[in-house]
């Protein structure tokens, strides 16, 4: 379907729902009606702007049509200044359309779980890790989020073999959603004496918290297994079972939990991860089975892809999706993400723009 037939069919719905609501006894059924003004004024504001836009159109016909006919010089202008400025016009409704159109994600809302994870580089990749976690947390105060510590794996020298937290907040997956994949740094690791650049990778996952009338977990498929906490090296820190490892018998799935002294507490964060794995795994099954899954880069969290390169020596950051490049890595590394995050979000908006106004 064209754009144009798109807003056609957009402004006939509108025009049904104000005759339903002007019906006779539309208020005798309460659900019914609010859920027919609901629909209506998620349309208003789109219908308005359409009709903007068609009005705009036909003072560009008009003009265009007048131009042809008219031979004083003075009136020819007053109408080419018309023209340019019903086209300009129309072409900045069509584009405010499009943007209402684009549909939004209805996780964008949902609260996150993060899992960051050493990849290649050994201790320089545990670093690293521990460096995007410091990066999201100081991100996630800039905008008033608030984080938890969920689970964390600690390597020798004081950075993270893979670590597991929440952030909670207005809009937090619709922000950090661009997050997951491989990163990448490049720098001299401080156990190399010869002065030689390494290069490291870490691996980001950002899973919309799932509540649990989202992903209904049988206890029957549950295998719960408790073990004593360990530290660095795997020395006992604790005396107690108080660890957590949760089966997830019919998809094989498997989350542990060490960090909170009581069992109970730990089984609980385990759950919670649980959920999220297990709503991320029914999401992208249904998005193959719809065949609905984007290709592009932005915004599809595929972890195979190197998302981003971080360059100590040259204090540069790259993000290799939307070909950005700041020299800004101490501020970025600080929690200033806002620049990268907006540049894909514009990126992923212009991307279903184009989709929408696709064969018009």
């Amino acid at each position: 379907m064209g754009f144009l037939e798109r807003l056609e069919e957009i402004e006939n719905n509108y025009n049904d729902l104000e005759r339903q609501l002007s019906q006779p006894g539309v208020y005798d059924n309460r659900q019914r009606y609010t859920e027919l003004a609901r629909a209506h004024a998620d349309l208003a504001d789109v219908v308005s702007s359409l009709r903007e836009y068609r009005e705009a159109i036909h003072e560009a016909q008009d003009a265009r049509d007048m131009l042809e006919e008219e031979q004083d010089e003075e009136m020819l202008d007053f109408l080419r200044d018309s023209l340019r400025a019903a086209e300009s016009r129309s072409q900045e409704l069509e584009r405010k359309i499009k943007l209402m159109l684009v549909p939004a994600d209805p996780r964008d809302a949902k609260d996150v779980i993060v899992e960051i994870r050493a990849g290649a580089g050994g201790e320089e990749a545990g670093l690293f890790a521990g460096d995007l976690y410091r990066m999201y947390t100081r991100y996630a105060d800039r905008r008033g989020w608030k984080n938890e510590t969920l689970s964390s794996s600690p390597s020798e020298l004081g950075g993270f073999k893979e670590i597991i937290f929440s952030l909670r907040g207005k809009g937090a997956y619709s922000r950090m959603k661009y997050e997951s994949g491989v990163h990448r740094v490049q720098r001299i690791p401080v156990t190399e004496s010869g002065g030689r650049i390494h290069t490291s990778t870490a691996t980001v996952a950002v899973l919309p918290e799932a509540e649990e009338v989202e992903v209904t977990i049988d206890p029957s498929d549950l295998r719960i297994d408790v073990f004593r906490s360990t530290g660095p090296g795997g020395q006992s820190v604790n005396t107690t079972d108080s660890a957590v490892r949760i089966t997830h018998e019919p998809t094989g799935v498997v989350v542990s939990c060490q960090d909170e002294k009581s069992q109970l507490q730990n089984r609980e964060k385990a759950l919670r991860i649980l959920r999220a794995r297990l709503l991320r795994e029914e999401q992208e099954r249904q998005q193959k089975e719809q065949a609905e899954e984007r290709r592009s880069q932005v915004g599809t969290g595929d972890r195979s892809e190197r998302i981003r390169t971080y360059n100590f020596p040259q204090g540069r950051v790259s993000d290799h999706r939307v070909g950005l490049t700041l020299y800004r890595l101490e501020e970025i590394l600080d929690g200033d993400l806002e620049e990268i995050i907006e540049a894909l979000a514009s990126a992923d908006r212009a991307e279903k723009l184009a989709e929408i106004g696709g064969g018009d």
